[in-house]
């Protein structure tokens, strides 16, 4: 008989490969025709996932192509593709470069060309171009404050938006009469696709006014350049550019309750629109766990409650860790002791936050060895340092780039 953990792991990979973007890549590009060049800019952290598909699928219809990707996301040379690897999740130098390949590639097309634009989570750091009068150093300092003073992520790209030269409907601009068919793999709840990698080549929805009031909620320090250009608005309206959804959170959870349903659990997808903080959803998930064992509840075991979506981090300390493993500790403290119950969170791009984890996964002897270590986890939990805490007690979760980018997912088995 296969243990939680193995039932936790076999989830967690069926989920992951239902989402893999190069399928529904190749459903999207097969029977349709590009007329006169072909250029083909993906960005993202699934970007070279999504690149080589269509390679494998147009071929020598391709006149340049760009691949704009996390570090070591890439997987090898692509035929026709030039590869730049880039800053994540703060851009940095690299991301201005990819932008400006981007732009180089596609400025001078004309009304019969088409722009093929493979779009992921993560291509909001990692394909930038400051507006003028803005330094790249300016937008590293906002994602900084805006990734540590729990805003979400549709409140950070509202920000990043009206800073930058290819977000919020943009590059669309750069592309000019040429037609850009664009395929998004969507890592935002509800699937926004103006948020979704901040929108390159979509009509933004935001305003400059809610950009300037996410500033003054959080308290957040801006230049008064800064200032000056976050009263200047984005497109309302692009008229080049026909968009595709190929993926999401919604899938990620139907593949995960497929596999546990397939395992003998008993599948109910709470959620996949979870957007609170990691902290609070740790304790909530604990919580059910204690109410399904406390057979208080007319729930049969085993039970597998699957949720989705992506929580933020309020950092108030100085350790390492990201959103899923700062849930997972949450939730490890609210269920030591308990028996038959397994708990994970796991980011599906295979990177939570700026570590090599995946996330982590816990029962409930995990508080109990990171106790033994020495390590009193209330205290790791309070200084933002789930990663050193899981790893003492060998729970993190490392399946390295997984090669697509749809949220996170959650689940909670009882048995």
């Amino acid at each position: 008989m296969k243990t939680m953990r193995e039932d936790g792991n076999t989830i967690i990979g069926s989920a992951i490969e239902a989402v893999l973007p190069e399928a529904a890549v190749i459903k999207a590009l097969e029977n349709r025709k590009f007329s006169g060049k072909v250029v083909v800019i993906a960005i993202g952290k699934a970007a070279w996932n999504m690149a080589k598909a269509t390679q494998l699928t147009l071929g020598q219809q391709i006149d340049a192509g760009l691949v704009i990707t996390k570090y070591d996301h890439a997987k090898g040379p692509i035929d026709g593709f030039e590869i730049v690897e880039a800053g994540h999740p703060i851009p940095d130098g690299n991301s201005v470069l990819g932008a400006s390949k981007a732009i180089a590639l596609v400025e001078n097309l004309s009304e019969e060309d088409h722009v093929i634009l493979l779009v992921s989570g993560g291509g909001s750091a990692l394909f930038e171009k400051p507006m003028p009068g803005i330094m790249l150093e300016d937008i590293m300092d906002i994602t900084e404050q805006l990734l540590g003073c729990g805003a979400d992520i549709v409140e950070i790209n509202t920000v990043r938006k009206h800073l930058s030269g290819v977000k919020g409907g943009k590059f669309a601009l750069h592309c000019k009469k040429a037609s850009i068919f664009a395929i998004v793999l969507s890592d935002v709840i509800g699937d926004r696709l103006d948020a979704i990698a901040s929108g390159p080549a979509y009509p933004d929805g935001s305003t400059s006014e809610e950009a300037l009031k996410i500033i003054n909620k959080y308290d957040l320090t801006v230049t008064d350049e800064m200032l000056e250009v976050l009263s200047i608005e984005t497109p309302k309206e692009i008229t080049n550019c026909e968009t595709v959804i190929t993926g999401s959170v919604s899938a990620l959870c139907d593949a995960a309750s497929e596999s546990a349903k397939a395992l003998g659990y008993q599948p109910i997808i709470l959620s996949s629109t979870l957007d609170c903080e990691a902290k609070e959803a740790g304790k909530f998930l604990s919580a059910i766990a204690r109410e399904i064992h406390s057979h208080k509840t007319h729930l049969k075991k085993p039970i597998a409650m699957i949720v989705g979506g992506e929580t933020v981090v309020r950092i108030i300390g100085k350790g390492m860790g990201g959103r899923n493993q700062e849930l997972a500790l949450s939730a490890a403290l609210g269920i030591e002791g308990l028996e038959g119950t397994l708990i994970f969170s796991v980011g599906s791009d295979g990177t939570d936050g700026p570590t090599d984890a995946a996330g982590g996964m816990l029962d409930g002897t995990t508080a109990m060895k990171i106790r033994a270590t020495g390590m009193e986890p209330e205290v790791y939990l309070d200084n933002n340092d789930s990663y050193h805490a899981l790893q003492a007690s060998g729970d993190l979760i490392m399946t390295g780039s997984t090669g697509t980018n749809v949220n996170d997912l959650i689940v909670l088995l009882c048995k």
